[in-house]
């Protein structure tokens, strides 16, 4: 078991002593921390906002792109939109209409799909799928694979460029929490997958290396296994089966929502999760300065509580370096909440190396975004 040595913290002027909780009336707290949420912080009481200014240019201003203005569809997933990359990750938007032309093969790094809209089947080196609006679904690195939709789809797509997706240590939460790994589904060689075999023509299989797209052609469909065995495979999960923690006294930090991840980058759910009801405990995200990591926020389904004018299918950028927290319509609710619980879904990617925004994304940017924490008079 992990240990912390017993050190206190000083306080100095009027401070609540218990972060996120019982703040000085008429103050807004501001969490400055190391490492995430993991490291040393410190928590400022102001007596305005901190996300007060009335203008912001350069390159640390925060952006919005609504990936929904994103309407071409590609056979291949590695012609969709890179939105945003650096070393570690890749993160692409993509839409599909029909069934893919050729398999596709990453030989970059693991590949986490999120299917944001619609539904099908997915046919790999394991076997078969069935996938639907909320599905996770993780291909370990070399999986030869093929979407087949139903209806099109939409999918956000996440690389862990030259690593793997792994689960996060649950620590004290034990591992059954948050989700069981009893929940993940795997690919079946099910009567589906058979009979996708029996389509044995002449099949390209696309394999991205370094960014670069390469093509091999088989006489034959290579999805031919008659049976596998071991410790390796594709997983699925959906967002409705992520049970977050939450505590009736204290707002947890958005870390407590790991749902996969890398060496360089996380990868976490918001789920609808109750309020909390302790009078003095902040009841939205609290201010911070995300010092270590570049912050993304997907948009899938549902109210988001802590955003205005904020849609499905939109993304958030905060570069590390830029003091934010929830918008001034959310401060209304930030000690007292008008209803129960949160309804939102929304998939979060905090990367500790500095992202680049992909090109040709500009055409879908919300140039007023850094506006929204404006105060409306």
């Amino acid at each position: 078991m992990s240990k912390k040595w017993i050190t206190p913290s000083r306080t100095e002027g009027v401070a609540s002593r218990q972060a996120h909780a019982d703040l000085p009336t008429g103050t807004y707290e501001r969490e400055i921390s190391k490492e995430g949420f993991f490291g040393p912080a410190a928590f400022m009481h102001h007596r305005r906002p901190p996300t007060g200014w009335i203008n912001f240019e350069g390159p640390l201003r925060p952006r919005a792109f609504d990936l929904a203005g994103l309407k071409d569809s590609y056979s291949s997933p590695w012609s969709a939109t890179r939105v945003l990359h650096n070393a570690a990750t890749e993160i692409r938007f993509w839409r599909l209409d029909n069934p893919m032309n050729a398999l596709a093969r990453n030989a970059d790094g693991d590949q986490l799909l999120f299917i944001h809209d619609g539904q099908g089947e997915l046919f790999c080196d394991y076997g078969h799928l069935s996938f639907e609006a909320g599905d996770y679904i993780m291909l370990p690195r070399g999986t030869m694979w093929r979407l087949a939709p139903s209806k099109t789809v939409s999918v956000l797509m996440i690389e862990a460029t030259n690593n793997h997706f792994m689960l996060p240590d649950k620590g004290l939460l034990g591992p059954h929490a948050i989700f069981d790994p009893a929940m993940l589904d795997t690919p079946k060689i099910n009567q589906a997958f058979r009979d996708h075999q029996a389509n044995d023509g002449e099949t390209h299989v696309e394999i991205k290396k370094r960014g670069q797209v390469s093509v091999a052609t088989y006489p034959y469909n290579p999805l031919d296994v008659v049976g596998w065995h071991g410790e390796l495979s594709p997983v699925k999960l959906n967002v409705r089966d992520v049970r977050p923690i939450m505590s009736h006294r204290y707002h947890v930090p958005p870390s407590a929502h790991t749902t996969f991840l890398s060496d360089r980058f996380v990868v976490c759910t918001f789920a609808p999760r109750p309020f909390e009801t302790d009078p003095g405990a902040l009841k939205v995200p609290f201010f911070h300065n995300n010092d270590d990591f570049d912050e993304v926020l997907f948009y899938h389904a549902g109210d988001f509580f802590s955003r205005d004018n904020i849609d499905a299918g939109m993304m958030t950028f905060h570069p590390s370096g830029f003091t934010h927290g929830p918008h001034p319509k959310a401060l209304e609710n930030m000690l007292v909440s008008k209803k129960p619980a949160t309804d939102e879904y929304a998939v979060m990617i905090d990367t500790r190396d500095p992202l680049d925004v992909g090109a040709g994304v500009d055409a879908i940017e919300n140039k007023e975004y850094v506006n929204s924490w404006r105060t409306r008079e």
